[in-house]
């Protein structure tokens, strides 16, 4: 079921976000060229690295790391604090829950380098999941959150996934990316 609702509302937000798409390549290609697109290796169900796209945001010459280790403003794109505000760099990870390496709703996909949380989601079984869009710790910190307590919001939500569960996270999200809640910039 979870697999079926995550193609219909891919399908759907495809459709209603194509002129955005279009417009939000064009900033980020007159802000600072191509690739307007950053491929990402993340880490993925069973640790599994996948390639992850998102709009590009930050510099080409910017460190692959985690944004929390980096100061972030000074390699953003123009536009791009406007784009991550909202979330909008995310957009092109439907493509990446239409070939299910990820999911509306699971554990955000770690960073291919991100050792320390790879390692204690292992430990406590969340890398058994389907990575998501947003999930369990990002409407409860986001950003903000430090790995221990991003892992155990994790594993919160591994024991206590459901349809409805899954729901209420996604109308959550909406409302904290309205709000820019938990974005660090």
């Amino acid at each position: 079921m979870k697999r079926s609702f995550d193609l219909i509302l891919t399908f759907f937000l495809i459709i209603i976000f194509v002129p955005l798409i279009i417009i939000i390549w064009f900033i980020i290609f007159i802000s600072d060229g191509r690739p307007t697109i950053y491929w990402s290796r993340r880490v993925g169900q069973n640790n599994k690295i996948f390639i992850m796209p998102k709009f590009r945001t930050m510099k080409k010459e910017t460190p692959q790391v985690a944004t929390h280790l980096l100061d972030g403003r000074s390699y953003l794109i123009n536009g791009g604090s406007f784009l991550r505000k909202l979330s909008l760099d995310e957009i092109p990870q439907l493509w990446s829950i239409l070939k299910g390496d990820m999911s509306f709703v699971g554990p955000r996909p770690a960073l291919f380098n991100q050792d320390d949380l790879i390692k204690l989601r292992t430990e406590k079984g969340v890398h058994k999941l389907v990575p998501g869009l947003t999930g369990w710790a990002q409407i409860n910190g986001r950003d903000e959150l430090a790995v221990p307590v991003k892992v155990q919001f994790d594993e919160e939500y591994l024991y206590k996934r459901s349809f409805f569960l899954d729901l209420k996270i996604i109308l959550l999200t909406f409302v904290k990316v309205i709000l820019s809640k938990g974005v660090t910039h």
